[in-house]
């Protein structure tokens, strides 16, 4: 298999830490320069048509694409440790908490540094500012729900490590580093301590 890849994509990273969490090897990477628009030229186009990061390349020749579908690929192909659910009960939960992770704090934080940053103006035309500011403002109110949850539990999706971890982790460190934000300077100490344990973990610097 071959992943194509990109250095410090929020994407990429977490498909980086899922294969660290779960101790994959053996998989062939290809960085993709986003700043340079490799992304969209007509060899990754042929690979992935909506030009983004990451995709798998199977050794059958087909390719995967989207993050979330790689995971899932990966966890029927290496099952342990178990990152997305035991039995159809357990699975629907954890989706459930990656899901409203990935939908309303993820896409929040992402589209805040695509309409505000400049350094994205290059992959984001046109480039909406007020939209930008909004969304960042809203992915708050998602954090604040985050704190509410974490002082409840130790995980995102309940008392074990998931991909919901992984994707929160891989969000807020997006936004901990083109947005500035630190969920304890905000007042969301729960978030706080649960990044930095995450941060603990080998995981944690794949991608």
């Amino acid at each position: 298999m071959k992943l194509y890849t990109s250095a410090r994509a929020p994407n990429p990273r977490r498909v980086a830490m899922f294969i660290a969490e779960k101790g994959i090897t053996g998989i062939d990477t290809e960085l993709v320069d986003l700043g340079a628009l490799q992304n969209r030229s007509p060899e990754f186009l042929a690979v992935n048509p909506f030009g983004r990061v990451p995709a798998l390349a199977l050794d059958d020749g087909r390719v995967l694409s989207e993050t979330r579908a790689i995971c899932t690929y990966l966890e029927g192909v290496y099952p342990e440790p178990n990152l997305m659910g035991d039995g159809y009960d357990d699975r629907a939960f954890i989706e459930m908490a990656d899901r409203r992770i990935e939908l309303y704090l993820f896409a929040g934080i992402a589209n805040c540094i695509r309409h505000t940053h400049p350094g994205l103006a290059p992959l984001e035309q046109p480039q909406f500012a007020d939209f930008g500011t909004s969304q960042g403002e809203k992915m708050r109110d998602t954090v604040r729900w985050l704190d509410g949850v974490l002082a409840t539990q130790p995980y995102v999706a309940g008392q074990r490590f998931t991909i919901a971890d992984i994707t929160a982790f891989c969000a807020l460190e997006f936004a901990r580093g083109l947005m500035k934000f630190r969920p304890g300077a905000e007042g969301f100490e729960h978030v706080q301590a649960w990044r930095d344990r995450i941060a603990a973990r080998p995981g944690a610097s794949a991608g």
